[in-house]
């Protein structure tokens, strides 16, 4: 370290003791007086939020300047370099300033009443207003997990029950999905459950927000691919079943994997062991056995692949009984697509043009028609979670003309009910739509907590307060979702307007805000937004394809082990479903088990390692020997 005129300087020398008290002197000051231009947000804020709506104030103003210098003069003298300090900001630095006064000779008296927390008091506080939120933590994990239930958890009970029993401690319910009736079974299945394993397990509903998709396109023909399952050598281990039910009657039969209809007259001749064949799509002759005829159909099986179109006949071999042969019908609908690649022009339209463009355009409907007033000529705009990108090159009437600068080799798949993301653009959109308010009678009925997705300003909150005082459920938990570039830039109005609420949080919406902000920088953005949350004390769910590998093929991989393991960072760790997720449950559970030993929040946790612990006798063997020898 020297001095101006770069002569040495001791770091115990008294000058440069003055001059880190002058220094931060001065940026408490700053900290007052933010408090004080902050005076009327931290008024409207929950009684209970008061000494956190303070120490955030305190926190956006240490913040707001560049510390490294400053950082590093103080870690010399063996101070705190206020790197912790979230909890706790006032108090932290009040510390340091202490100790410099005493080195000084200075006297020092504790300005405690200007600080809102101590340095003990700011963990305890975020732990209070994360059991108010998301309820008691397991006694083995005080990190919670919430699962998303599928649409199965309306009439699976063992399922709700498996996950209850393997860790669940929130069940979140998508209202974008299902239906009121459909919530409601869900709910009274994780009521069941949580009491019959003598467990608190909350219910999250999170409302669906304005959804800024793409709109499915007119189906494609169908074709159906049948596939028997073969083993690694390719030799059939199970033929693929076909069930095949009258026109009249279209129920699906027990033990196929697909049913599919046919003439009436022509099933009705059908018997046991009949063998059946048909020229598939690709001009394959293949063949099926009748391995069940019954009243409501008939169960067909084939050890080949085959494609099934409209167009293709099943012929009954052999026998004379009735018809030879009928078309197939009811063949599941295949979603229409696009395919886009690199350089293409993709129009965005109103849903009502998609048709009278299609034949000469690529083109996709809009969910919400309205952004096309609200964006402008070259802003970026994503697809699909940011597999698909492009930059709108003209507006019109009709929609968007973008041109597409992101894609695979080969070009992308583009369908319906795909998120469509303007990182760029100033949108204008309600976070409450119409549906989300009639949503809003489930939600006060069944949940504890209520999602707010699309938050971008405090009025969102303060709207969605209003409408639940309405309906009497002022008392449910809040959880706001920063998903959008927009929340991010406003997170400090948004936490305020949260902390109105008794009982309030944050959900990190990592997918979204990756192709908002850019994957480049979605580390440091999750990082920022954890440190306001703490200095807020407010609980933090960590969510996005966290162990999603794991829960849809029951495999993780390397990497989301470790990106689960970052989890601990937050109060709560969102799943999402798949087939396997009550393994993931499982595997998450021990994973913040294991990790709580070593981290909280982003403090290290020096436990012993005993890794590397070596006996006695060990050491003397990897001990140099005497003499040299």
């Amino acid at each position: 370290m020297r001095r101006r005129d770069h002569s040495p300087v001791e770091d115990w020398d008294p000058i440069e003791r003055q001059a880190l008290i002058d220094e931060l002197a001065t940026l408490r000051s700053a900290m007052l007086d933010a408090e004080k231009s902050l005076a009327a947000g931290i008024r409207g804020v929950d009684a209970s939020y008061h000494a956190s709506a303070r120490n955030l104030a305190h926190y956006l103003a240490l913040r707001s300047r560049d510390l490294r210098p400053l950082q590093e003069r103080l870690a010399r003298l063996g101070l705190s370099s206020l790197g912790r300090a979230e909890a706790h900001t006032l108090a932290n630095l009040d510390k340091a300033l202490g100790i410099l006064h005493r080195l000084q000779g200075l006297p020092w008296r504790s300005p405690a009443a200007d600080e809102p927390i101590g340095i003990e008091g700011g963990r305890a506080l975020l732990d209070r207003h994360a059991t108010a939120l998301l309820g008691e933590p397991p006694a083995d994990r005080h990190v919670r997990i919430m699962v998303t239930l599928p649409a199965e958890a309306a009439h699976d009970y063992g399922l709700i029950r498996q996950l209850v029993d393997s860790g669940m401690d929130i069940a979140r319910i998508n209202c974008a999905h299902d239906d009121p009736a459909a919530w409601q079974a869900m709910a009274r299945y994780v009521r069941r459950a949580a009491k019959s394993a003598r467990r608190s397990v909350r219910i999250l509903m999170d409302l669906a927000g304005p959804k800024l998709r793409t709109e499915p396109l007119p189906p494609a023909q169908p074709v159906l691919k049948l596939k028997p399952q073969r083993d690694e050598f390719g030799r059939v281990v199970a033929p693929v079943r076909v069930g095949l039910y009258p026109l009249t009657q279209p129920l699906p039969i027990e033990g196929a994997c697909v049913s599919i209809g046919v003439a009436p007259d022509w099933l009705s001749a059908l018997r046991a062991d009949d063998r059946l064949s048909l020229v598939d799509a690709r001009g394959a002759r293949r063949e099926f056995r009748v391995v069940r005829r019954d009243a409501r159909g008939a169960l067909i099986e084939s050890s080949q692949t085959s494609y099934l179109t409209p167009e293709t006949r099943i012929m009954l071999c052999g026998k004379k009984r009735g018809k030879r042969s009928t078309p197939l019908d009811h063949l599941p609908a295949r979603p229409g697509s696009l395919r886009v690649a690199r350089g293409d022009i993709l129009r965005l339209v109103r849903p009502e043009v998609v048709q009278a463009l299609a034949p000469h355009a690529l083109a996709i409907g809009c969910s919400l028609p309205e952004i096309f007033t609200q964006v402008n000529v070259g802003e970026r705009i994503w697809f699909d979670d940011g597999r698909i990108g492009g930059v709108i090159r003209r507006i019109d009437a009709d929609g968007l003309t973008i041109e597409i600068t992101h894609a695979r080799a080969g070009g992308e798949k583009l369908v319906g009910d795909k998120g469509i993301n303007l990182p760029d653009s100033q949108l204008d959109l309600p976070a409450l739509t119409a549906k989300d308010i009639a949503d809003l009678t489930s939600v006060a009925a069944l949940a504890d907590i209520v999602g707010l997705s699309f938050a971008q300003r405090a009025s969102d909150v303060t709207a969605l307060r209003s409408h639940l005082q309405r309906l009497g459920a002022h008392h449910l938990g809040v959880i706001l979702k920063i998903e959008t570039r927009r929340a991010f830039e406003r997170l400090p109005e948004l936490l305020y307007a949260a902390m109105a609420s008794p009982a309030a949080g944050i959900m990190i919406a990592r997918g979204d805000l990756a192709v908002e902000c850019g994957y480049e920088r979605l580390a440091e953005v999750q990082e920022e937004i954890l440190w306001a949350a703490e200095a807020a004390h407010m609980p933090v769910v960590w969510a996005t394809q966290v162990l999603e590998t794991l829960a849809k093929t029951g495999r993780p991989s390397r990497a989301e082990i470790t990106d689960a393991a970052m989890g601990e960072r937050a109060e709560c760790v969102m799943l999402n479903k798949g087939p396997f997720i009550v393994d993931a449950v499982r595997t998450l559970d021990d994973i913040l088990k294991r990790m709580q030993q070593h981290q909280a929040k982003k403090r290290a946790l020096l436990r012993a390692l005993s890794s590397w612990r070596m006996a006695a006798q060990d050491e003397r063997q990897i001990a140099p020997p005497a003499n040299g020898a």
